[in-house]
């Protein structure tokens, strides 16, 4: 082989490769909303992604039994299912210290 079609090689290889890693980046991206509200009770837990250099959508990404969902962060929906996690996790925390808080 001559040092061009090697150059050839390598950079093909390069170019195939890039596009690989980029995919593979995309995938654990939430792409779209999902359109429907979720009930609180199957509401696991929830992360934030931010926009980065790998994902270009602002979202609350749900995470219920075997699936995680996106969701707007701006939607009411989102707010009051976030509010639902945090409820929960406080009700817990309050739990483990013996101390239930009194609702007004």
């Amino acid at each position: 082989m001559t040092s061009r079609q090697v150059c050839l090689v390598a950079l093909s290889s390069l170019l195939i490769l890039s596009m690989f890693i980029d995919s593979t980046q995309s995938a654990s991206c939430c792409l779209n909303y999902f359109p429907r509200r979720i009930p609180c009770s199957r509401l696991l837990d929830y992360s934030v992604q931010n926009i980065n250099t790998s994902c270009d959508l602002e979202a609350v990404i749900f995470h219920i039994q075997g699936k995680m969902l996106c969701a707007d962060p701006a939607a009411k929906a989102t707010q009051m299912g976030i509010r639902c996690i945090e409820n929960r996790r406080q009700k817990a925390t309050e739990l483990l210290k013996g101390k239930p808080k009194v609702s007004a």
